[in-house]
């Protein structure tokens, strides 16, 4: 990262100019754009990508507070960091998700000590590598045990969950199927459905259910194969039949 992107808003443009000159003397920062009221600032939100905004709440019109919430339901939303004459609103604001509330006059250590938390939530955490993933935690009755991913014959999605399902149980795990599917990348789990993560060398064999539809079957039970990824599926069994890697493992 060679320095945060960030978006100064305020109305008032003494106020405006003010802390875009500080903001662009802090080492942490590589570019910094400013606008005057909460729709400027949500156009630019939307066309570009920031890193953080450091948004004044009362404006005329959309509000700081109205535009942070907003920014929220974005997917990827940028750092908020509320700067305001006000203290009324800290409450609010730390509801809303900011992760400093900073009074004006801004002081350089203040700021400073904001950018310090941006870039924390900023900067993304090392992607793990399959080899650390190769066991997940799963916590039941106050203890923590392991299930190895290689016990793990399918995953099925279950809100921000996923439900591990092996040959002795299923297993319930806090992550999302999407990222544990960029985790097992290359480990021979194959997204067949919007809800569902294959090992592939557990499938025992290919079935339809009554409406036509692909069904891989597992010795843990039977997984649903959405036809765009039929194709997909059947060229790795292939592949994994010529390698000799189908069928039952250890048990």
């Amino acid at each position: 990262m060679t320095g945060l992107r960030v978006l100064a808003v305020d109305d008032l443009p003494p106020a405006l100019d003010e802390l875009c000159r500080m903001l662009r003397e802090a080492p942490e920062v590589g570019e910094v754009v400013g606008a005057g009221d909460a729709l400027k600032a949500l156009k630019l939100l939307q066309a570009d990508r920031f890193d953080a905004v450091f948004l004044d709440i009362s404006m005329p019109g959309l509000d700081g507070l109205e535009l942070a919430s907003l920014l929220a339901k974005l997917s990827e939303p940028p750092v908020i960091v509320f700067v305001t004459a006000h203290d009324g609103h800290a409450v609010t604001a730390y509801g809303i998700g900011a992760v400093d509330y900073l009074l004006k006059p801004v002081r350089a250590e203040r700021l400073s000590a904001a950018l310090a938390k941006v870039l924390r939530m900023a900067t993304p955490a090392p992607r793990p590598t399959p080899d650390a993933m190769a066991a997940l935690p799963v916590e039941s009755g106050g203890r923590t045990r392991y299930v190895r991913r290689d016990d793990v014959l399918f995953v099925e999605a279950h809100g921000d969950y996923v439900r591990l399902h092996t040959r002795t149980g299923v297993h319930l795990v806090r992550m999302p199927i999407s990222r544990l599917e960029e985790y097992w990348e290359g480990t021979g789990f194959s997204r067949v459905h919007r809800g569902f993560l294959l090992a592939v060398g557990a499938v025992l064999e290919l079935r339809s259910d009554t409406a036509g539809g692909l069904l891989a079957h597992t010795e843990a039970g039977d997984v649903p194969v959405s036809r765009r990824h039929a194709r997909d599926l059947r060229d790795r069994l292939l592949e994994a039949a010529q390698r000799g890697q189908l069928g039952p493992g250890p048990r």
